[in-house]
């Protein structure tokens, strides 16, 4: 009945995927790269342990094997020319195998498969890649679910040229300051298209307040955590152990933690999980005291966090923030702003903490907080992972499915 299209399916797309299916809604899973773990090539790339790593991440559970179609080329052109030293042709926006033309290339295809297919009851696409599959749709009269799990374009784009000025040396990190007229005029078509629009976090509806003539009924759907931890709760080592997941990007809000952590160095263990988007910033020298690694995979992801007393996650504006809830899981407290899903997963000084962005005085106050009272620590860690098992995924595939259903009856 419902035909869903994302080019990377993260985990976030799986659970929707895994929700429809359960329901009965799955018509097809329209992705790019559908990785099979056991396999000849997969028992093979051993030795390329990065590139074994980012294709592991691009393997499905069982229960979705029967709905996955792939348009691969496009994708695996990009992954290859990576590793060959060939960046140029994925530039963004205008290269050949940039995310941008593999998003738009998928679209399409979606699209013809919508012209050419039985009539599906609606298509349910994501903010990028969604255009000409609700184009298509639009023509049969097939209802348009869109996910919107991202900041609204305009807000993001305030939030970054605000970032430059204050802070240059990280612009070339502000990824959104790149972004085309053309590109981001897209998205608000692709909005003025949705039947309905989903969102995960109050702080992402909010953001669409901005949206011009917005007819879509918005609604939040949460994404929930994974199954949580039954390890003993520690009140730590001699140095709190801190963690930050994601792109090494000021959009993140990277240098305040930085600079909290610079303050802190002899009472802290700090690791950096993400990929650079410069190779001048963060500096090398500062990578270099503390530990870094550029990329797991999923369980492998949640087992390294497990490792650690707090979540660092510092965004200037972010949709969700899944690992905020994959941390809460493992029993880490975590240090957030509201410009993230914190303020809708986190009771202030209870489970967590929400702190004002661009404040590395807060983040550290916090920490050493942490530092000094180490029962509040363990309170503290007890009280994430208690709220954790509270919102798991099994809560977010009901309510989805609830308002898929509704939507295509």
């Amino acid at each position: 009945m419902i035909l869903l299209s994302h080019p990377t399916a993260n985990q976030n797309v799986r659970q929707t995927a895994l929700a429809l299916a359960e329901a009965g809604l799955l018509e097809e899973f329209w992705t790019c790269v559908d990785w099979k773990r056991g396999g000849v090539l997969d028992r093979c790339l051993f030795f390329l342990p990065r590139t074994h790593r980012e294709l592991r991440r691009r393997s499905f559970p069982a229960e979705l094997k029967p709905f996955i179609k792939t348009f691969p080329w496009r994708e695996w052109g990009r992954l290859i020319s990576g590793r060959i030293g060939l960046g140029s042709v994925a530039q963004h926006e205008t290269g050949f195998f940039s995310m941008d033309a593999i998003y738009h290339s998928l679209d399409r295809h979606v699209a013809g498969r919508l012209s050419s297919g039985e009539k599906s009851r609606a298509v349910y696409a994501y903010d990028g890649a969604a255009l000409e599959s609700f184009r298509a749709a639009r023509t049969r009269g097939t209802k348009c679910i869109y996910e919107h799990p991202i900041v609204y374009w305009r807000q993001v784009r305030e939030y970054q040229r605000e970032e430059a000025a204050l802070h240059p040396e990280w612009a070339p990190t502000l990824g959104a300051l790149r972004d085309s007229d053309e590109k981001v005029a897209k998205k608000d078509e692709e909005l003025a298209l949705a039947d309905i629009v989903i969102t995960s976090s109050t702080f992402s509806r909010e953001s669409l307040a901005r949206v011009p003539n917005l007819k879509a009924e918005v609604h939040v759907v949460p994404y929930g955590a994974p199954p949580v931890s039954n390890r003993a709760i520690s009140k730590g080592g001699n140095k709190l152990r801190v963690i930050f997941v994601g792109a090494l990007s000021q959009a993140k809000g990277l240098g305040y933690l930085l600079k909290a952590a610079a303050r802190l160095e002899r009472q802290i263990e700090l690791t950096l999980v993400g990929h650079r988007l410069s190779a001048k910033i963060p500096e090398p020298a500062v990578l270099d005291r503390h530990r870094w690694i550029q990329s797991l995979p999923h369980e492998d992801l949640l087992e390294e966090i497990s490792r650690h007393d707090v979540l660092v996650f510092p965004s200037l504006h972010e949709g969700f923030g899944l690992v905020i809830a994959e941390a809460m899981a493992q029993g880490l407290v975590v240090i957030t702003t509201p410009h993230t899903a914190g303020p809708d997963l986190i009771a202030d000084n209870v489970d967590g903490f929400i702190v004002p962005i661009r404040s590395a005085e807060a983040i550290e106050e916090r920490l050493v907080r942490l530092m000094t009272d180490r029962n509040l620590l363990a309170e503290m860690k007890l009280a994430a992972r208690q709220k954790a098992a509270t919102r798991q995924w099994e809560t977010y595939r009901r309510q989805l499915a609830s308002l898929a259903r509704a939507v295509v009856q």
